[in-house]
């Protein structure tokens, strides 16, 4: 069975078109076991209930922004071990550096292609 069959996903955007397009790219590679929020903070708390294999996240958030989100996965042991690619409209080198320091898996600036997005993700997770 191919890992796209069973990988579980959380996207978190707080923008509803960036979330319907992430939406309709992994739907194009295939991955259909998805989870949304809008909120870092509401993404947070479902991910330390139930954790999911990888986060999509976005840079640019109200409240927590991506690396906050990350640094609280990363200090959590439920979810420490969470794939954590960071989504960034500017993906410049200090927030680059800063994610890698907090242990993000990889990053892919937006806008991107499905080919991309499926590129960043087996980079983290293998082949799918």
């Amino acid at each position: 069975m191919p890992l796209r069959n069973t990988l579980t996903l959380m996207v978190v955007d707080d923008m509803s078109v960036s979330r319907s397009l992430v939406e309709q790219a992994l739907d194009e590679i295939g991955i259909q076991k998805v989870a949304f929020e809008r909120e870092a903070m509401t993404a947070l708390r479902r991910l330390a209930a139930n954790p999911t294999h990888l986060v999509l996240s976005d840079f640019n958030m109200p409240g927590m922004d991506g690396l906050s989100l990350l640094e609280a996965l990363r200090s959590n042991a439920s979810t420490q071990r969470i794939g954590f690619i960071l989504m960034t409209g500017r993906p410049d080198r200090s927030i680059i550096s800063r994610g890698h320091l907090l242990g993000m898996n990889n990053f892919i600036a937006k806008p991107f292609t499905t080919q991309g997005l499926k590129g960043c993700i087996e980079k983290v997770v293998g082949a799918l």
